[in-house]
């Protein structure tokens, strides 16, 4: 009987993962590209490898990873783990880690249509979750937090929604790619077949990462996040 109700818990977690983060989950994400849009437009990225070479900084050394490590630590708040952030105590005390921690997330992201692209999915994560059951939760709720929340409250396990939600981040990259450098649809399922060990060891490296482990040096990603404001011409609201 333990066997059973093991495999029908991560059965359903799968099943849940595959749903949240899918590109069809109504979170508007096709809208955002991340400033990949002003990357392409500067001549960054042309091709394949050039666009490989910006995903692996995103995931690695940029705002996938930090966001990974605050969606880890929303997990555990929400009952998914132990962590030195869960707070024995009320439930009030909880609410107010949640929401210091929704609003370091918010002060982690450069510039402000990352603060929007984050917000906006969100928020817009939040009501496509309900018909699930979604736990209390901070009026303005970056995206990362709102991942991790759910699932945890949902007791998904944190290092497969970690995977998943790192997966869904390259996917949409991808995604603006395709349509603006443009590539085909083949070279960019082959870039994606190549991310596999990048999205595995961005979630395997954020596992034991602490709050102060927030940051990065994707600079040119963040520059390009910002010019992305005043750029003349745009498909993408980010």
């Amino acid at each position: 009987m333990t066997t059973m109700t093991t495999t029908i818990t991560t059965e359903g977690g799968l099943l849940r993962l595959l749903a949240w983060l899918s590109p069809a989950f109504p979170t508007g994400a096709f809208a955002y590209s991340h400033g990949l849009e002003w990357a392409v437009e500067a001549g960054d990225i042309t091709d394949e490898t050039s666009l490989l070479m910006w995903m692996t900084d995103v995931m690695t050394h940029g705002s996938c990873r930090s966001d990974t490590i605050l969606l880890r630590h929303a997990h555990r708040l929400a009952g998914g783990g132990d962590s030195s952030i869960v707070m024995a105590g009320s439930a009030s005390s909880a609410d107010a880690r949640l929401a210091d921690l929704a609003d370091l997330a918010y002060a982690t992201a450069s510039g402000r249509e990352r603060q929007s692209e984050s917000l906006d999915q969100g928020k817009a994560f939040m009501l496509a979750a309900a018909p699930w059951g979604v736990p209390a939760a901070p009026e303005r709720i970056p995206y990362p937090i709102a991942v991790g929340l759910v699932a945890g409250a949902h007791l998904v396990p944190e290092d497969a929604t970690a995977v998943a939600y790192v997966q869904a981040v390259a996917t949409n990259l991808i995604s603006a790619a395709v349509r603006l450098v443009p590539l085909g649809q083949t070279a960019g399922l082959r870039v994606l077949a190549a991310m596999e060990p990048v999205i595995r060891a961005t979630a395997a490296a954020t596992k034991d990462a602490t709050l102060d482990d927030l940051g990065g040096c994707a600079f040119r990603s963040d520059i390009a996040a910002m010019r992305h404001e005043t750029q003349y011409t745009r498909l993408f609201r980010s």
